[in-house]
């Protein structure tokens, strides 16, 4: 669990002063962000040790130490703007607005998931919420959400997609015909790196010829941002500015969130790549709910009792949601081919 830094509370005064998300955000809008981002924390380590157990099969990608860029680029976003995902999508979907329930029963295999048990870890999709699905393939949600961007543009909806994608995705083709797509025909488009350092086992110093993944945007006449992703009001501030932008019109903008995932880049990574000092220094030192729940006290937003009680609800939730998980039934075989093509057969 997260531990807590101690901070003496200021009297805040004057709103204007505080950084970005504390002057723009209620404290109630704040209370739910931090709510938010202890759930994925805890859904992540619930998954984690539910795997561990068996009632989960395949492999998961998990996202703890990347609450903030998660909940940070989705509390700018109204609840009809739409996001894409990757692999490592949980957190994304959570802060979006998921049922945790529901994806605890996908992660299970079971009809009551969002995808009736199909889909699994990697493939969560909620187009009521916006999320137009998480995606196993490195950088496949990128050209969806430009789709989803034209289609924006030419219903003038006035909704932006968010596309978020990790730093191995950049050097993909399909990162440079997106970008180069959404800059042409200036589309409601927000591109965010999230990037952990690391594609896999390889370091993005050793796989990417910029030192910045923001710089790439100069290549396709939009702006390119840099902002620390463990700071949550660095990021909502930068995906405000980008999505002020975009509905403007003026196009899409590429944000880099320089994060850092504490887990493997999956369940079989025996991180021999990195050392453990360096992981213990992000999760000691960097953990962006502690900074973020911190912040809170400090500017006088919330006391240890709320979040005494913010933990234990969320305790509550996911402890429902894997008993629902468990409890909800698998898939019929007779339904083996529902929604595989057009036509059941």
């Amino acid at each position: 669990m997260v531990q807590a830094k101690k901070v003496e509370p200021q009297d805040t005064g004057d709103r204007h002063n505080l950084p970005y998300a504390f002057r723009t955000y209620s404290p109630d809008q704040l209370k739910e962000a931090l709510h938010k981002m202890y759930l994925i924390r805890r859904f992540e380590e619930g998954a984690e040790e539910s795997y561990t157990r068996g009632l989960i099969h395949g492999t998961m990608h998990l996202s703890i130490g990347q609450e903030a860029s998660a909940m940070g680029s989705c509390l700018p976003l109204n609840d009809d703007d739409m996001i894409t995902s990757t692999h490592r999508g949980h957190g994304h979907c959570i802060a979006k607005g998921a049922d945790v329930k529901r994806m605890f029963a996908e992660f299970f295999g079971k009809e009551t998931g969002y995808c009736k048990g199909r889909g699994g870890s990697m493939h969560i999709a909620d187009v009521s919420k916006g999320n137009l699905g998480a995606n196993g393939i490195v950088g496949g949600g990128i050209p969806i959400a430009v789709g989803a961007a034209l289609s924006a543009k030419k219903q003038k909806n006035g909704k932006v997609v968010v596309s978020f994608f990790g730093d191995g995705a950049n050097n993909e083709g399909a990162f440079h015909e997106a970008l180069n797509m959404a800059s042409v025909w200036k589309l409601p488009v927000v591109f965010v790196c999230e990037n952990n350092g690391y594609g896999m086992s390889t370091s993005t110093r050793r796989s990417t010829a910029v030192a910045n993944v923001a710089d790439r945007a100069s290549a396709y006449n939009m702006p390119g941002v840099i902002v620390d992703g463990n700071n949550l009001s660095e990021v909502a501030e930068a995906v405000s500015e980008a999505t002020e932008r975009a509905r403007r019109g003026d196009g899409p903008t590429l944000i880099e969130n320089k994060t850092y995932r504490i887990r493997g880049h999956s369940k079989s990574d025996r991180n021999r790549y990195r050392t453990k000092e360096e992981i213990e220094h992000w999760q000691n030192d960097r953990d962006p709910i502690a900074h973020f729940e911190a912040d809170l006290k400090a500017y006088g937003f919330i006391n240890d009792a709320e979040i005494e009680a913010i933990r234990a609800e969320v305790e509550k939730e996911i402890a429902e949601a894997i008993e629902f998980a468990k409890n909800s039934p698998a898939p019929d075989l007779t339904n083996l081919t529902r929604d595989v093509y057009t036509d059941d057969i």
